[in-house]
């Protein structure tokens, strides 16, 4: 029985090649930051408070004028395709039935344009990486716009590629290379293999040459991004070229200095993601719910702040809100949900964390999720 989401990782564990797992599971070079994000989660204490008489609990928030159902997103994920052929339209409409945001990474192997069809265009948000040739990003960001996308999420955190030792290890890399190693692996998982072989090869379709959204990336655009050849000139006054290109909210993802956070804010940023790439990057990084209370200080109330990073329960959701988050990024939960059970898994996956919010919540004593202030968590030594 599939009851949290650990038993959903261990179900895609069982279910995808072991090549694909560890891409999804790992982090950069000894995982330090990508253990550091659940240890520290694990270390942060909430304080209940009872007789409140709270018969009904409200989860919603909202944010650019949208409500959610529920206080967190499905953060992007680059090559879903991989776990699950259109893995990112399934996602997409999970998370539309929840009510939550979805954002469409650039590593994607969905048409953005293809996510509009049937579902809420504002909970459609693009995440953006900037590779070297900007003229992908400037076609991406036109794309959004027209497509009428709710918001764009530019990754600031991977001027270059994290080493990502499990993905050496395994000899990971796009297009494929058979290996008997990576032969033996995939032909253990016929289930898999076979939904690959009806889907196709997962490609970096939304890496297109200007003028043509149906022919899928090229070769060097896609090369370019699985080894994260980015625009290391990116800087800020780079988003002067953003905004040119793209009108509606603007979120930084991968913050967490308060002195970034105030830059941010005085370049006008609509808001930020606090995050350490999913201890994929940087790994020497701190978790990022340790981040979090310092650029929300920074910040002082100026400008939303989301967090992401290793959330997996309901009371760890609590726990960033509590500590001043606007909302939470899941990412991997989700993911593994696809990897077990398609659409409908990342459905339940979500489900069931809003269920886990819903109850934590009422246990807290609190009658809404924006109530949720520092006053309900215990002292720490690593907490201001």
């Amino acid at each position: 029985m599939l009851v949290n989401a650990d038993d959903y990782e261990a179900q895609a564990r069982r279910t995808l090649p072991k090549f694909v797992y560890d891409y999804l599971r790992g982090g950069a070079e000894a995982e330090q930051s990508l253990r550091l994000n659940a240890e520290d989660l694990a270390r942060v204490r909430l304080l209940p408070s009872f007789l409140t008489g709270n018969t009904q609990v409200d989860l919603s928030i909202e944010l650019f004028g949208q409500r959610w159902r529920a206080p967190f997103a499905v953060a992007p994920v680059g090559l879903c395709g991989l776990v699950r052929p259109r893995g990112d339209a399934m996602l997409a409409r999970a998370a539309a039935r929840a009510g939550v945001p979805h954002i469409l990474s650039t590593a994607s192997n969905t048409l953005l344009e293809e996510l509009h069809d049937g579902l809420t265009p504002a909970l459609q948000w693009l995440q953006l990486y900037v590779l070297s040739d900007r003229s992908l990003a400037e076609q991406l960001l036109k794309r959004a716009t027209a497509a009428r996308f709710g918001a764009v999420v530019l990754t600031v955190d991977v001027p270059v590629s994290g080493a990502r030792e499990r993905d050496a290890r395994n000899a990971f890399r796009l297009p494929f290379r058979v290996t008997p190693r990576l032969a033996f692996d995939v032909l253990c998982q016929p289930g898999w293999l076979m939904r690959l072989a009806r889907g196709g090869s997962p490609e970096f379709v939304n890496l297109v040459p200007p003028g043509n959204v149906r022919k899928a990336g090229n070769a060097q655009a896609q090369a370019a991004l699985l080894a994260r050849e980015m625009d290391r000139t990116l800087d800020w006054d780079s988003l002067k070229w953003v905004r040119k290109h793209w009108q509606g909210p603007l979120l930084l993802k991968g913050i967490l200095h308060p002195w970034d956070a105030q830059r941010a804010m005085a370049h006008g940023v609509d808001a930020i993601v606090v995050s350490n790439h999913g201890g994929r990057q940087f790994d020497g990084a701190p978790s990022s719910i340790s981040a979090l209370p310092g650029v929300v200080d920074a910040v002082e109330g100026r400008m939303p702040v989301l967090v992401d990073g290793g959330f997996r329960r309901g009371t760890e959701i609590l726990k960033a809100l509590a500590l001043g988050a606007r909302g939470v990024l899941l990412g991997r939960a989700p993911v593994y949900g696809l990897a077990a059970d398609g659409e409908q898994g990342v459905g339940a996956v979500l489900e069931m964390l809003r269920q886990e919010v819903e109850r934590a919540t009422t246990l807290l004593g609190v009658r809404a999720v924006g109530q949720l202030g520092r006053d309900h968590v215990a002292p720490a030594d690593w907490l201001p």
